[in-house]
């Protein structure tokens, strides 16, 4: 055969192996928007919009939130635009990006959160798995196709007043709830599809750093999102958080926060199934990223009720769990067709799945309600932690079909598996403190 021929078929074969291999826990295969270009790409005649030239003065102590909206306004009335921060420190309250306009952070430029809710708009929101009133966030964005946040810049929450408030309140009231004290999240972006966050770094946020609400086809690639875990710790600042989003890319982001890293989302509450602004997250894939500390990897909750074809792999661990699984005995839930894959670091448990209590509420049912979770493996995993499994099992969820595939643990506390435990957790070739436990 001739040798082009053979080469030619030869890399025709290996495409359509790679194909193959790289399928949703469902078994559909991954389409190619997965892979596509990561790039944030302008057309040539798109319109620069530098908020300086528009009388924004570089002051961090001076609040210039009607300026900047003033500025994407003119954008958009112009047919849209990219709104550019320029190097120095500008403050402001809610901004509300709209259709045609984007942000663009240029080096050593600093977007900061005001630390006066009084600065954030009250409005019908979305937060905590319900539709309510509550306050905006720095950056918003609705029902923005194509949307793109981006450069080597930062957007800073400037939280410290709201953690210190925070927690001053919870020692008033230890059942006070995370809304009762009033903070701004960083990024909210609802009903928006093809989204691109990249590049910048999302720090100090008060509440949630990034949010996103039904949207679809969203990548978020090369971020740095941080809040403090240590000192005056930053009180649920969650890294990113996906709230009925279908095709989410999350890749080589680095991300250190006192909450969960990424939370999936959808919904709350006994009725929760049939409420239309509740839903699923599918189709989402995380890698390449480290997680270097967080409650949380991958979490499915504390608000959630279907989760399917997720994939989180080829990534480092270092926080307090792996993947958590929140059942709610308020909420019908369904986390299913999960993959964790390629991992190393450490953490204190591997797979953590209980009851969640916090705010508990059947809203006048009597019976809570019976919860799923289901065809979720994890492989290939070499790390450190104290517990395998922190798994209680309830008549409250049904749990079936968890694998356990290749793992290497060391300076484990646990001895042994429960047999319980092993009735539902299948394992294979599993190592703990360099002894073979179960080949």
């Amino acid at each position: 055969m001739n040798c082009k021929v053979f080469c030619f078929i030869s890399i025709l074969t290996i495409s359509f192996k790679s194909l193959i291999a790289d399928k949703f826990p469902d078994g559909t295969i991954i389409s190619d928007w997965f892979f596509k270009d990561h790039e944030v790409n302008f057309t040539k005649d798109i319109r620069y919009y530098n908020i300086v030239d528009y009388g924004v003065i570089n002051d961090s102590n001076i609040v210039q939130t009607s300026k900047i909206q003033a500025v994407i306004d003119l954008a958009h009335k112009n047919g849209g635009g990219v709104i550019v921060i320029s190097s120095g420190t500008f403050l402001s309250g809610s901004l509300f990006f709209k259709a045609g306009t984007h942000l663009y952070l240029e080096k050593n430029a600093v977007l900061k959160g005001s630390d006066d809710i009084s600065d954030f708009a009250l409005l019908t929101t979305r937060i905590e798995g319900q539709t309510i009133k509550y306050f905006a966030a720095l950056v918003n964005v609705d029902s923005c196709d194509g949307f793109t946040l981006s450069g080597e810049g930062t957007i800073n929450g400037n939280g410290f007043r709201y953690w210190k408030s925070f927690w001053l309140r919870r020692q008033y009231n230890p059942h006070c709830t995370n809304l009762e004290e009033l903070r701004p999240r960083l990024l909210y972006v609802s009903n928006s599809k093809n989204v691109m966050i990249k590049d910048i770094k999302l720090v100090n946020s008060p509440f949630w750093t990034t949010h996103f609400y039904k949207c679809e086809n969203i990548k978020l690639i090369n971020l740095y999102i941080y809040a403090p875990h240590e000192g005056l710790k930053a009180p649920s600042s969650d890294a990113i958080d996906l709230d009925v989003c279908k095709n989410v890319h999350i890749k080589n982001c680095t991300i250190s926060v006192n909450d969960d890293a990424i939370a999936l989302k959808g919904g709350k509450g006994p009725l929760a199934d049939k409420d239309l602004n509740n839903g699923p997250n599918s189709n989402v894939i995380i890698e390449n990223c480290t997680f270097l500390f967080c409650h949380s990897a991958l979490t499915c909750g504390s608000e959630s009720i279907h989760n399917w074809n997720i994939i989180l792999r080829n990534s480092k661990v270092n926080g307090k769990r792996l993947l958590t699984l929140k059942m709610r005995p308020d909420t019908p839930q369904k986390f299913e067709k999960i993959l964790v894959e390629n991992i190393e670091g450490n953490v204190n448990f591997m797979i953590d799945i209980n009851p969640w209590l916090q705010f508990f509420d059947l809203k006048g049912e009597k019976d809570t309600k019976v919860s799923y979770a289901s065809d979720i493996k994890v492989k290939n995993v070499n790390i450190r932690c104290q517990k395998i499994l922190n798994v209680k099992l309830s008549d409250q969820y049904r749990l079936s079909n968890f694998y356990i595939e290749n793992l290497i643990v060391k300076e484990c506390n646990e001895k042994e598996i429960s047999i319980e435990l092993l009735k539902v957790f299948k394992l294979k070739n599993i190592k703990i403190n360099d002894k073979t436990l179960i080949n």
